[in-house]
C-alpha cells in the first residue's frame, strides 16, 4: 500500500518551509523549519499560528523548546486538566493562540514574547 505524497512549498523570505503530508494526525505542527500541514492550502491563521512556534523554538532552541513544552503539558496534567485543556494552556500554545489571527505579529513581536502568557 503506498502512503500519500508528500508536497512541498518553500516559503524562504517568511523563514519556513511547508510540507502538505496528507496523513498527519493534527492540522499543522512546526519542526524548524518546517511547518507540516495536513491539507494544501491551509488558512493563514494557521500558518501564522506555526510560525509563532518557529519563532520560539528559534529562541529558546529546538531541543529545549520540545523539553519545556512537553514539562509544561505534563504539569498541567498533573494539576488534573483534560488533554484538550492540558495542550491549551501550554504556555507557547497560549501565546499562538491568541496572536494567530494577527497577521502582522510577528512583524511586531518581541524577542521571547511567550514569557507574557
Amino acid at each position: 500500500m503506498a502512503l500519500p505524497k508528500i508536497h512541498i512549498d518553500f516559503h524562504l523570505r517568511q523563514g519556513y518551509i511547508l510540507l502538505t503530508v496528507p496523513y498527519l494526525q493534527v492540522a499543522g505542527m512546526a519542526l524548524f523549519p518546517f511547518i507540516l500541514v495536513q491539507k494544501s492550502n491551509p488558512s493563514k491563521i494557521l500558518v501564522n499560528h506555526e510560525r509563532i512556534h518557529l519563532r520560539q523554538q528559534i529562541e529558546l532552541g529546538i531541543v529545549f523548546f520540545y523539553i519545556w513544552y512537553l514539562i509544561h503539558y505534563c504539569m498541567n496534567r498533573l494539576k488534573g486538566m483534560p488533554h484538550n485543556r492540558a495542550y491549551h494552556q501550554i504556555i507557547f500554545e497560549r501565546e499562538a493562540y491568541q496572536e494567530d489571527e494577527n497577521l502582522q505579529y510577528l512583524t511586531k513581536r518581541k524577542w521571547l514574547a511567550f514569557l507574557r502568557y
